[in-house]
């Protein structure tokens, strides 16, 4: 009996992590497995981009987990710089193109994974394809960034968006010297918190000599006499630029599946069931960026770009393909970042997320320290708790901070998890010592107030 055949588009997270589940669970004689990845690399750590180009860590290659020969040497046929263009889903096959040779080839599939990660935002402007211009999704983006660094002269550089990606970027540019403006489209930057809290993270990019202009929405790309970037403009002034970083945020990239006929979510994202099975279609699957999950606080679907969950989604949908069971049940959100010393945690629903599905709901924003007010060190951290009105279940917790903050938020995905309500997270036995926490943890006091919130609320 020939062996099955598995093909996987997407040699990073959730493809090579399926690919490597499904080779321990199955041989070679009883599958075969071919996997495609359009760029140089495999398995890396594309969060560790920033800090790569700030200097922080080495790269590429400290970046990767596992190199194309270490995959080889598993018995995974990985073609590099091959692009899927095509997949004929009736006729069980892809269409693959070698970068390199420009051939152009068939190789039919008895089960596909689909990993074909998320793409950069670039706004269709004037002058957006300009030389100078980066975004920064992958090890060949944060490649091509640094060459442009090397070869630029000028010290002025200039991001746009001020998401995780675009903050992280501008901390990078600060540490190689050029001097940082981050234009922001929203009312402060991380719009993954409430504008409350984002207020904190621009005075602390201010303070670091971060220069954060919110509400500006860019116009067009300025370019020189060269053909190179020269500058950006808004609607309502123009800022030097010799390097441009796109720091806009990602969404999937489904084009390939969705010309396949395969199904979308409202966010762009392909639509899995628990196995991470593609919906409506028996043998194929899909896992990483390009994917919608459930979000388990607000019960919808949502599009978190994470290697956290592309890892979990390759060894659940590895599993299933190679004959054992595994499920990926959703998410809560949770993410942490930082900027030079700045910590930034957030999990759950910010409060426009709590109206959008319906929820009512109460906040409680409480001023702690990290550590024992009286042992040296202790630094100041902004710890903000949504509950759900009446009820009391915890629906968020954004933590901004200095050393010990960003981590604190696991507390709060473990509730969210559970589905606690504030009242029980009281008294949740957390570690306490001088020297990580006062004898009330910053969560618990903000679940302390919240439960105070909760119950004036009810009684009004």
């Amino acid at each position: 009996m020939a062996a099955e055949r598995l093909v996987v588009i997407g040699g990073d997270a959730a493809g090579m992590s399926a690919a490597s589940q499904a080779r321990r669970l199955k041989g070679p004689d009883e599958m075969s497995i071919v996997a495609f990845e359009r760029g140089h690399f495999t398995s890396y750590s594309a969060c560790g981009v920033p800090y790569w180009v700030g200097g922080d860590v080495e790269g590429p290659d400290a970046l990767v987990a596992r190199t194309p020969e270490e995959h080889r040497d598993h018995a995974i046929d990985l073609r590099m710089r091959t692009e899927v263009t095509g997949i004929d889903i009736a006729g069980q096959r892809v269409r693959a193109l070698d970068r390199e040779s420009g051939e152009s080839y068939w190789t039919g599939f008895d089960k596909l994974v689909i990993a074909t990660g998320a793409r950069p935002v670039r706004p269709e402007l004037p002058g957006m394809d300009a030389p100078g211009v980066h975004g920064v999704q992958t090890l060949d983006d944060g490649q091509a960034l640094l060459e442009t660094l090397e070869r630029t002269t000028g010290r002025r550089a200039v991001v746009v968006g001020a998401g995780y990606i675009g903050v992280e970027m501008a901390e990078a540019m600060l540490k190689r010297g050029y001097e940082v403006t981050v234009l922001n489209r929203g009312a402060q930057p991380m719009a993954t918190l409430d504008p409350d809290m984002g207020r904190l993270v621009h005075e602390a990019m201010d303070g670091l000599g971060i220069t954060t202009v919110n509400g500006a929405s860019v116009t067009r790309i300025l370019t020189g006499d060269d053909g190179r970037v020269s500058g950006v403009a808004t609607d309502d002034a123009t800022y030097p630029a010799d390097v441009v970083v796109l720091g806009i945020g990602v969404e999937p990239e489904t084009g390939l599946a969705r010309a396949a006929g395969l199904p979308t979510g409202p966010n762009g994202g392909l639509l899995t069931d628990l196995t991470m099975r593609v919906r409506g279609h028996h043998n194929i699957w899909a896992g990483g960026d390009c994917v919608e999950v459930l979000d388990l606080v607000a019960g919808r679907t949502r599009h978190i770009a994470l290697g956290t969950h592309a890892n979990k989604h390759g060894q659940v949908i590895g599993s299933n393909v190679g004959g054992g069971y595994g499920t990926f049940p959703g998410v809560v959100g949770t993410a942490v970042s930082k900027v030079c010393d700045l910590e930034i945690g957030r999990t759950g629903l910010r409060e426009k997320d709590a109206a959008a599905v319906g929820l009512r709901y109460v906040t409680a924003t409480i001023e702690s320290t990290g550590r024992a007010g009286y042992y040296p060190g202790a630094r100041a951290m902004t710890v903000k708790m949504i509950a759900e009105y009446r009820t009391g279940r915890l629906l968020g917790v954004q933590i901004v901070g200095r050393e010990g903050a960003a981590k604190r938020v696991d507390v709060a995905a473990v509730a969210l998890t559970a589905g606690m309500t504030v009242e029980a997270m009281t008294a949740l036995d957390l570690g306490y010592a001088p020297p990580f926490s006062p004898v009330w943890d910053p969560v618990l006091v903000a679940a302390r107030k919240a439960v105070a919130v909760v119950r004036a609320a009810g009684s009004a």
